[in-house]
């Protein structure tokens, strides 16, 4: 080894010191590079909701104006830029950006659970319902009743659509 790998403590000890692996700085670079790309493909309004700093905003608006050669030196810039930033925290915003239907099916999931547990009888949610989310408690247990009443004679599920559309309603409304 040579002598640039180690290092001096305080106790004059030499002590080793880890470098980098050169193919693991190129793939973080790749990645920062591929970061960067996405960012610059983003809508303006979708790029306002991501949390960076305002010199890499507006470096990342002017890239868009750009091309090729001027674009990849460009992105360099960014990339290097970015090298200070905790890019995980932008990539899960991105995430999220490029998956906007998620929070909709999770919302979805809560207002089927919550006609399920209704369906079983659960008096906890109704009264939470109607002490939270400003429900009409009479109008809740007529659309349950009329459900079970539907379920137990294996007519159509037109009362449990009504009440999932009223608990959806409910829903929206937080």
């Amino acid at each position: 080894m040579q002598d640039d790998e180690f290092e001096n403590d305080f106790s004059g000890e030499k002590q080793l010191v880890e470098r980098p692996n050169k193919e693991q700085l190129k793939r973080q670079t790749q990645a920062l590079k591929s970061l960067v790309v996405q960012l610059i493909d983003l809508p303006p309004n979708q790029l306002e909701d991501i949390t960076i700093n305002d010199d890499i905003r507006a470096q990342l608006v002017a890239a868009r104006k750009m091309e090729r050669s001027a674009l990849n030196r460009q992105i360099k810039y960014i990339v290097g830029m970015f090298r200070e930033v905790d890019s995980a925290t932008i990539e899960r915003e991105l995430y999220l950006l490029a998956q906007p239907h998620k929070r909709a099916v999770e919302n979805f999931h809560q207002v089927e659970m919550w006609r399920d547990e209704l369906l079983k009888g659960s008096d906890e949610l109704m009264n939470e319902l109607v002490n939270q989310h400003a429900a009409d408690r009479q109008h809740l247990r007529q659309l349950v009743r009329n459900a079970i009443k539907e379920r137990d004679a294996d007519k159509p599920p037109k009362s449990a659509r009504m009440l999932f559309q009223y608990l959806k309603a409910l829903y929206a409304s937080e």
